[in-house]
């Protein structure tokens, strides 16, 4: 008898910062070391450590994980952190990259009411991506719902695939909460795919950012369909650990995403083994 052999991609598997929430930037590269994780996305936002480069550096250094990815500051409660230019920010955000030998910029489509921004967003985006090796990976997001009505908060379009990008992140909380087929949008995204945030869903209204495998989203399907296509992005857990009653319960979670991970990357191949 032969057995099918297993190949494993040469994506590498990082940790958002965002992950360890409340707790600070510093945590998650100590989390990130001690579980074993490829590297960190840097999720730039109100912790001044974020926002430095230097001190990311130094805990880079120090740790001995990676920077692989910075997630540009698009939320809400960022408006005001590196600028409240939204071109300044990306500026920034590719700046740091650089500097700190991440491949990768994460960025949000705008809020419509960000309407110079989101009028040349598309192209003002190509321009950045040709000036630079780093890859600005724009993000799918979802409507806004409230009771039964949606507003449609983000321009061009919540979803990304609908306009012409050079990369893209797929997030699996996003697509839960937009109640959109995840699979259907990463075959959309095809190879232009760069970048994924995985995390689970159960459709709600809000962005839950479950540990994969907890809701109904189809994180082992993605990671097994990226897997057989050879996918050498980056694989980022952005989960929800807020409501961990101890330091000790958030890092079980941030470990048993990691091992869900890296088992549905392991794709057999379907070519015996000798």
């Amino acid at each position: 008898m032969t057995e099918p052999v297993v190949r494993i991609p040469d994506a590498k598997v990082a940790l958002s910062t965002a992950s360890v929430y409340p707790e600070s930037t510093a945590t998650a590269f100590e989390i990130a070391a001690r579980l074993g994780y490829d590297g960190v996305e840097v999720m730039v936002w109100t912790d001044p450590v974020s926002q430095d480069i230097e001190a990311l550096r130094r805990l880079s250094d120090y740790h001995q994980v990676p920077i692989l990815a910075v997630h540009a500051p698009c939320l809400l409660i960022t408006q005001r952190v590196w600028s409240t230019d939204p071109w300044v920010k990306l500026q920034r955000a590719r700046a740091a990259a650089e500097k700190l030998g991440a491949s990768t910029v994460v960025v949000h489509p705008p809020f419509r009411w960000q309407r110079g921004y989101a009028r040349d967003f598309v192209r003002g985006i190509w321009r950045m991506a040709e000036e630079t090796d780093v890859r600005f990976a724009v993000e799918n997001m979802y409507p806004w719902r409230y009771r039964d009505r949606e507003m449609l908060a983000y321009a061009p379009d919540w979803d990304v695939t609908k306009d012409d990008y050079r990369h893209f992140t797929v997030d699996l909380s996003h697509t839960s909460t937009a109640r959109t087929d995840a699979l259907a949008m990463v075959d959309r995204m095809g190879d232009r795919l760069a970048h994924i945030h995985l995390a689970d869903g159960n459709g709600s209204a809000k962005d839950e950012h479950l540990v994969p495998g907890r809701g109904r989203q189809p994180c082992a399907e993605v990671l097994e369909r990226l897997a057989n296509r050879g996918f050498d992005g980056h694989v980022v857990i952005e989960v929800n650990t807020r409501r961990a009653m101890s330091a000790a319960e958030r890092e079980a979670d941030l470990a048993e995403a990691l091992a869900f991970t890296r088992l549905h990357l392991a794709s057999p191949t379907g070519v015996p083994r000798p």
